[in-house]
């Protein structure tokens, strides 16, 4: 992804960049919803990644060129289930289908921060469930987000949201958590962390104060 703080368009480089993220099931979607309403725009990765693997969607001809058809769906989507089989078992296909996904993913989510930048928002939210362990977001010069914030809860937890949302097993669950990074490492580089380990009440008080805390800092500058 482009260095969005960098960027030569003055409304990009002066806009500030909320890196939200946190496990499978930690409800990071939940909390992107909450700051959504007090004014911020969101962009979510990992919606980006279903469009572009939806029917018609920009990564289907080379994912089809090079996985074939089986990895297709009868509507020409992508198999989600069978490609998760594969990748969790073979490097080299998992790197496959990352060189052909994360360059779109990564063009669209620039081109819509381009977008969102226009709008003059008190600041941007860019969702990213796999922030920290992609390499591209942090210990970068400069930092591509201005704050890392963590949604978090207690490892059972997730699998129970996941099981309730997706029907998925809690075995396939876990190997996907076993590929995220762990609790640990993403509350060690967190600026802020949301226990989302309560109700939803409790949720949105956490984040408005975030909320709150942005745009102190935003008044102070």
């Amino acid at each position: 992804m482009d260095d969005l703080n960098t960027a030569p368009h003055q409304s990009m480089a002066q806009l500030i960049k909320v890196g939200l993220t946190g496990g499978i099931g930690s409800g990071k979607s939940a909390v992107a919803q909450i700051l959504e309403k007090q004014g911020a725009i969101v962009i979510d990765t990992d919606a980006i990644a279903h469009d572009i693997t939806a029917p018609g969607g920009a990564a289907m001809p080379a994912i089809e060129s090079y996985f074939g058809q089986d990895f297709l769906n009868p509507d020409k989507s992508l198999n989600r289930a069978k490609m998760r089989a594969l990748v969790f078992n073979d490097e080299k296909a998992k790197l496959a289908l990352e060189h052909i996904t994360h360059p779109l993913i990564s063009q669209i989510t620039t081109e819509r921060a381009y977008q969102a930048a226009e709008k003059h928002p008190p600041y941007l939210v860019l969702m990213v469930p796999l922030l920290i362990e992609s390499g591209k977001w942090l210990d970068q010069t400069p930092s591509k987000i201005d704050y890392l914030v963590v949604v978090d809860c207690p490892e059972a937890e997730q699998i129970r949201r996941v099981q309730k949302r997706n029907s998925l097993d809690a075995e396939i669950i876990q190997k996907i958590m076993a590929k995220q990074a762990t609790r640990e490492q993403r509350l060690s580089k967190a600026d802020f962390v949301i226990n989302n380990d309560g109700d939803l009440a409790h949720l949105e008080d956490q984040a408005i104060t975030l909320h709150q805390q942005i745009l102190a800092d935003l008044s102070r500058k």
